[in-house]
């Protein structure tokens, strides 16, 4: 009967022991939206509902940068390693400066919108493929740069030239 008293009293304590050691004792972080890495302006469209290509990281200048593309650019960026995209893709590049994640130390998460750049491929009845780049940026985002041309500018030459990432 002693033992039997013995072990029951060493569970209670070990449960005890176990439930005060998972008591949360840090700061209670809400789970927010992040909303300073929202696109705020008017833009042609919205590439965050759009797929990821690739994204980048510049550790000199702090910033993050994803590049998205609508269903045609993705598709013809994961099967063709050209960068003669077919008329109809349009890539877009978002970047963000970034901000330490308070949720994971050492961790960084997108913080504010830096600029978002656009590129059209279209095609203009027989006169062939036009590329069209732009550039927005500002709170809210508005357009500062447009150039469009039968050959993509250095820029929108850039941001076809990136390589779709290899996804699982």
């Amino acid at each position: 009967m002693r033992i039997a008293a013995s072990r029951l009293h060493s569970c209670v304590l070990i449960f005890c022991v176990a439930f005060v050691g998972c008591s949360n004792q840090g700061p209670n972080i809400a789970a927010t939206f992040n909303q300073g890495a929202s696109l705020v302006g008017t833009l042609p469209a919205n590439p965050l509902q759009w797929k990821v290509i690739t994204s980048m990281l510049n550790t000199k200048d702090s910033t993050m940068a994803t590049l998205y593309g609508n269903d045609m650019a993705v598709q013809y960026s994961r099967t063709h390693s050209q960068h003669d995209y077919p008329a109809g893709s349009t890539l877009a590049l978002v970047t963000w400066s970034q901000a330490d994640d308070a949720r994971w130390f050492g961790a960084k998460i997108p913080n504010q919108v830096k600029s978002v750049e656009f590129v059209f491929v279209r095609v203009i009845a027989s006169d062939g493929t036009t590329y069209t780049y732009q550039k927005y940026e500002g709170s809210p985002l508005r357009m500062l740069f447009v150039q469009e041309g039968f050959g993509p500018n250095e820029r929108a030459g850039y941001l076809l030239a990136q390589r779709a990432a290899v996804m699982p």
